[in-house]
């Protein structure tokens, strides 16, 4: 990611956001969340090249800023939570990415943050349900929107998105998580089950806590 424009395709990538200058100036181009209207990309230039501004959590604030010395404390903003990144070619794009939809999540009560953070608790051995994650996430409705959501997941490290499958057990398409097998891969590596395509749900489903 290197330009401006790369930077807004992406940020106009996630649900219910739009592009605003409200400085009446062209260099400032922010993405806002259309639920509140609050802004959580800055895309802007400073001396020669594209900085981007993204809200971030305090402790990952700092964390960013040891790792890369092209991620600096928030231009013009509150610099206990936001990060300035400068597009220098320094960061790999998939962190670019990682910080553009943290500071989304933070900004939006999004569908999306709600199946990320259901996604992260699926344990380790364990998978669960398209349908048993979106009621995780508050609306049994939207188990679509998990799939949706799980592919443009923008931290696969973090969250286990090939412990999801459909109802009866079954894995994703080939098109997922890099080809095809690549999910059965990571399931068996996780000591789960797969035969023909299938988990048995009996034996490896997450438990519901409610019951």
């Amino acid at each position: 990611m290197k330009t401006k424009d790369q930077a807004l395709k992406y940020g106009l990538s996630f649900p219910d956001t739009y592009q605003d200058a409200p400085f009446h100036d062209d260099n400032w181009q922010l993405v806002r969340y259309r639920g509140n209207k609050k802004a959580f990309l800055w895309v802007y230039e400073k001396d020669g090249q594209i900085n981007l501004n993204v809200k971030v959590e305090p402790e990952k604030a700092f964390f960013w800023r040891e790792i890369y010395r092209s991620v600096l404390p928030g231009y013009h903003l509150n610099k206990e939570h936001w990060n300035t990144i400068i597009l220098d070619g320094s960061i790999p794009d998939r962190d670019i990415r990682i910080m553009i939809a943290d500071s989304y999540c933070l900004i939006s009560d999004s569908p999306s943050k709600r199946i990320y953070e259901a996604v992260r608790k699926i344990p380790y051995g364990c998978v669960a349900t398209y349908g048993q994650i979106a009621e995780m996430a508050g609306d049994r409705k939207m188990a679509r929107a998990v799939g949706n959501a799980l592919h443009k997941n923008p931290d696969p490290e973090h969250i286990p998105c090939f412990r999801v499958v459909n109802a009866k057990g079954e894995l994703a398409g080939e098109f997922a998580f890099g080809g095809a097998g690549e999910q059965a891969k990571l399931l068996e590596a996780e000591g789960i089950e797969v035969i023909d395509g299938r988990v048995d749900l009996a034996k490896y489903q997450m438990p519901d806590k409610r019951r």
